[in-house]
Parts: C-alpha cells; sequence; structure tokens
C-alpha cells in the first residue's frame, strides 16, 4: 500500500524531483502508519495482496487459455455436420470454502464458451454443457486447484 501511494503521490505532483521524492516518501509512510494502526492495514497483509495478485494475473492466464480453447471446440461442434450436439446438464460439488471463490469459479465456467453456471447453492454447481464432451474433464478443473491454492495461502481468502 506504501508504494500504491508514493505512486499517487507522483501522479498527483505531475513530476519527479529529490525534493518531492523525500517529501512524499515522509508523507506516505506517516499515511502508512495512520493506516496500519487505525484502519487494519499490516505489511503481512500487503505482502499477502502482492503473492494474490501474481497468483490472479496466472489464474487470468490461465482463463483466457481456457477460453481460447473451448472456443475452438465450440466452432467445430457448429461448423462441423458430422456430430450431433448432445447438451447435458451435471451437478458439481467444489472444494472451494470461500462465497467468493465459488462465485469466480462460476463466472469461469460461464465465461468459457459452451458452458454455463446455472445454479451455485452452498458449494453444488449446476452447469449445462453444450456437449457431453465439454462435460467429460469438468471434474479436473483448473480454475478450482488455482483458486484452492489462493485460498490457502496464509490464511487469506480469495
Amino acid at each position: 500500500m506504501f508504494i500504491v501511494l508514493l505512486l499517487i503521490w507522483f501522479i498527483f505532483n505531475g513530476k519527479i524531483t529529490w525534493e518531492l521524492t523525500i517529501l512524499g516518501v515522509i508523507l506516505c509512510a506517516g499515511i502508512y502508519f495512520f493506516m496500519c494502526r487505525f484502519m487494519d492495514f499490516s505489511l503481512k497483509k500487503d505482502v499477502a495482496l502482492v503473492r494474490l495478485s501474481v497468483f490472479f494475473l496466472y489464474y487470468t492466464g490461465i482463463l483466457v487459455t481456457e477460453i481460447v480453447k473451448s472456443n475452438i471446440e465450440v466452432m467445430r461442434l457448429v461448423l462441423t455436420d458430422k456430430e450431433i450436439v448432445e447438451p447435458v446438464i451435471i451437478e458439481y460439488n467444489t472444494r472451494l470454502k470461500t462465497r467468493l471463490g465459488r462465485v469466480i469459479l462460476a463466472n469461469s465456467i460461464t465465461l468459457t464458451p459452451g458452458t454455463i453456471t446455472i445454479s451455485l447453492e452452498e458449494d453444488q454447481l449446476i452447469i449445462h454443457c453444450l456437449d457431453r464432451s465439454m462435460a467429460a474433464g469438468i471434474d479436473d478443473l483448473v480454475f478450482e486447484k488455482l483458486l484452492i491454492k489462493m485460498e490457502n495461502m496464509d490464511g487469506t481468502a480469495v
């Protein structure tokens, strides 16, 4: 958070000089100390947030990759006349502990073409898949594994 405060300081000042840098470091350190003392911020939480941000960027990359792969699969289903599309609705029980983690998982499933999360009740997701082949890999979700890692990082929740 200290770095964010310092970046905001530089943005609002519009230039970087030695005087502004020293004054900015002193003021941002004071504000950060106040935030740690009275607003439940801490260096430990900031480090956990940075680690979580790295995992989140990795998760975003995996999500984009899965979206592209699903797009190709849906295009193959739509453009070929050989196969008959067999839609299927499945129930999936997630191992995620937090509500936010479950919502992110449900939204990630919905973002991938060919699958829609119909319902999210506690740890159970009801998912509509465009074809039976798309439901085959649902038990081994990459999204869920990454979200579980993010939940277990130093006790911080997603």
